[in-house]
């Protein structure tokens, strides 16, 4: 295999896997969301109308929004003192993974 060929090759196949985590992630939320409307926009830091949008899409309408090229989901929240509290939590007490909880909950909801 030449080197052009791996890469196209590895390409597609990151395609396939972004397209299988998009569709799992709205398929999460739309389930979330159906469940338990005010938990799921917490969870998932979504605004009300971005909330109202996933819930009502089609099957269809998930399955080709799910179909781009671009990850859909993104981590909640970039702060690296949660990040730390969270690999940290397990090997210390329990108190690291109650303050990284409370330090992500205290993040705004993302605008649309």
């Amino acid at each position: 295999m030449t080197t052009h060929t791996i890469r196209t090759h590895n390409l597609a196949r990151l395609q396939e896997e972004i397209r299988e985590t998009n569709l799992s992630y709205l398929m999460l939320a739309q389930s979330m969301i159906r469940t338990d409307r005010a938990e799921a926009q917490f969870r998932l830091g979504l605004s009300e109308a971005v909330v109202d949008i996933i819930d009502s899409l089609s099957p269809g309408q998930l399955v080709r929004i799910a179909g781009s090229n671009t990850l859909i989901c993104r981590f909640s929240f970039d702060d690296k003192v949660v990040w730390r509290l969270l690999a940290d939590h397990g090997r210390r007490d329990a108190a690291a993974g109650l303050h990284a909880s409370i330090v992500m909950a205290s993040q705004p909801v993302e605008a649309v």
